[in-house]
């Protein structure tokens, strides 16, 4: 059996960045600040949130204009280590 590459990425390209996190009064806040280190021209209209059924847990998908795997890396790397996310896709 053949092993299908991944697709290539070329870069600056639009990306959506789903995280997943426990619904806090300051969790969008909190993310929004992480990602605003990492990008430039972030707008409200790159933006949607979601609540759970329940309420327990906020999505929010973060569009970006991705400039190369690094910064992608970086972003990942500090949404982790943040302890805010449960999630990153």
């Amino acid at each position: 059996m053949t092993e299908q590459e991944a697709p290539k990425i070329e870069f600056p390209c639009r990306y959506p960045i789903k995280v997943v996190g426990r619904a806090t009064p300051d969790y969008a806040e909190a993310i929004r600040a992480i990602f605003d280190r990492h990008t430039t021209g972030l707008t409200d209209a790159d933006i949607e949130t979601k609540s759970s059924r329940s309420g327990t847990f906020d999505s929010i998908t973060f569009t970006i204009t991705a400039t190369g795997p690094d910064q992608l890396d970086a972003l990942h790397k500090e949404l982790v280590a943040s302890g805010r996310v449960s999630m990153v896709i």
